[in-house]
């Protein structure tokens, strides 16, 4: 599996990069940055949420529905001609479920990072997120989950399993527990996207299977 970086160079992570930078108007080397920090966050927060029954089950059905992954099969097509409204409202309806009254923490702390106004990661992660439950629908279906209950074993295997996972889990849970200094984010951005390139598995894979590698 390739690291980071090298999936966000693919024909596919170039593809969904650029598209979200046209369409949020930033340059796609800060939108590569906020998508490679942000998407773990979301799992992360998934995953959370799945410790409860009604969080399980609503994502369960969210997976089994709306978003089976079919999203990821003409990304060009989304991009195209701008995102449509109804993708960015949706996307808008994701954040406020899995962060709840912590996303305009988790997003000044995305800002405070990369260097862009928290307006702006908001429209980033507005149109990422829609995409990330695709890619969830879809690993759901190949991996035949059919119960709420093993929701929380599919995202502890896409973020890697293991103790690597634990620390993960455990940065990610902190973060959004955190005053919003952005101080564990740049923990856990540290460990996505090391400058090394050496990260061969874990939230790489996640970011992997989503860039089609």
């Amino acid at each position: 599996m390739s690291g980071l970086l090298d999936l966000l160079s693919s024909p596919m992570g170039k593809q969904l990069i650029s598209g979200v930078a046209g369409q949020t108007g930033q340059s796609e080397g800060k939108t590569a940055d906020v998508l490679g920090m942000a998407l773990p966050v979301l799992m992360g927060a998934m995953k959370r949420n799945t410790a409860t029954p009604g969080g399980a089950q609503g994502l369960f059905n969210a997976l089994s529905s709306k978003h089976d992954g079919s999203i990821l099969d003409n990304l060009g097509g989304l991009f195209g001609g701008g995102v449509d409204q109804s993708v960015m409202d949706d996307g808008a309806g994701i954040l406020g479920h899995i962060l709840g009254s912590k996303q305009p923490q988790v997003e000044n702390a995305l800002s405070q990072k990369s260097g862009l106004d928290a307006g702006s990661i908001s429209q980033i992660l507005r149109v990422a997120a829609p995409i990330l439950l695709g890619f969830l629908g879809k690993q759901s279906r190949q991996q035949n989950v059919s119960n709420p209950d093993a929701l929380s074993g599919l995202l502890g295997g896409l973020m890697g399993g293991g103790s690597t996972a634990d620390r993960q889990q455990s940065l990610i849970e902190s973060f959004l527990d955190s005053g919003g200094d952005g101080s564990v984010l740049d923990d856990l951005a540290g460990m996505v996207l090391n400058s090394g390139g050496q990260k061969k598995g874990g939230l790489g894979g996640l970011l992997g299977g989503l860039f089609g590698k």
